[in-house]
């Protein structure tokens, strides 16, 4: 699945330096001393149990929550390298604007439910300073037609959408303005199984097609095996075992790993 990144630094600089990241609710654990490099074109997934800190540590990636201890640090188009819990909230949010992306498990946490499809996708367009209307619904069409959403619906309101439209829909508006590091928390969560494999198909494709990096939450073995490249097990807020996906899955090493291997393939 790997591809050629088309990002503007030399792809052997990590995109993204994570340091001994550490994030406490309380007492309780979030996630504890993790550390990893992303590279360009490469897709990460993060796999464990509800509760495990995937989703915690996705956020505190993100910029979305702040932790405790550690740092994670981006490489941006030019190659300087932004901590992303120090920076500014004005340059973070241009970065989720235009280098980054979010893609929520629930569509509707990452759309505008009173706008129209075509609103939806051209506002991160507008955000990131596009002005000419004409090009900003060309631009809404094209990507409504790459997420295969019928064309003659670009004024219609997400509410009217199906599920799996409206995560498609939130996929266009999230890829529009050509991110260069994807966070995904559970895209195909709360979908039908066929509804899962069209999309992932889609995903798959985009992430190829586009040459992004993404890292990608998910608790679905079958998800992170098509998606990702390499992989981390979480246990308890900790990374318990980490390498190549196929690698991770065929041959599992951790003892919890084995569990969550061995329960996917009983029948």
């Amino acid at each position: 699945m790997q591809q050629p990144a088309r990002n503007d630094v030399s792809t052997d600089t990590p995109l993204l330096t994570v340091d001994r990241l550490t994030k406490l609710y309380g007492n309780q654990l979030g996630c504890a001393d993790v550390s990893f490099d992303l590279y360009p074109g490469e897709v990460m997934g993060i796999v464990g149990e509800s509760g495990s800190g995937k989703t915690t540590l996705l956020n505190c990636l993100a910029g979305r929550l702040s932790p405790e201890e550690g740092s994670v640090v981006y490489t941006d188009r030019t190659g300087e390298e932004v901590d992303v819990h120090a920076v500014s909230e004005p340059r973070r949010r241009m970065l989720m604007r235009t280098d980054w992306a979010f893609v929520h498990q629930n569509p509707r946490d990452g759309l505008r439910m009173g706008v129209s499809a075509g609103g939806n996708v051209g506002e991160r367009l507008m955000a990131a300073g596009a002005r000419h209307y004409g090009k900003i619904r060309s631009a809404a069409l094209d990507w409504m037609e790459k997420t295969e959403i019928d064309l003659t619906r670009i004024d219609d309101r997400p509410s009217t959408f199906s599920g799996g439209m409206q995560q498609r829909l939130q996929i266009a508006r999230n890829l529009v303005t050509g991110p260069r590091l994807v966070f995904m928390d559970e895209p195909t969560g709360g979908l039908d199984v066929s509804v899962q494999a069209r999309l992932l198909d889609l995903l798959r494709g985009l992430v190829a097609e586009m040459g992004l990096s993404a890292i990608i939450v998910t608790h679905d073995l079958a998800v992170a095996r098509l998606l990702s490249h390499r992989l981390m097990v979480m246990r308890r807020g900790k990374v318990v075992e980490r390498g190549l996906t196929d690698q991770v899955l065929d041959d599992p090493q951790h003892d919890y790993t084995q569990l969550l291997v061995s329960s996917v393939l009983q029948p």
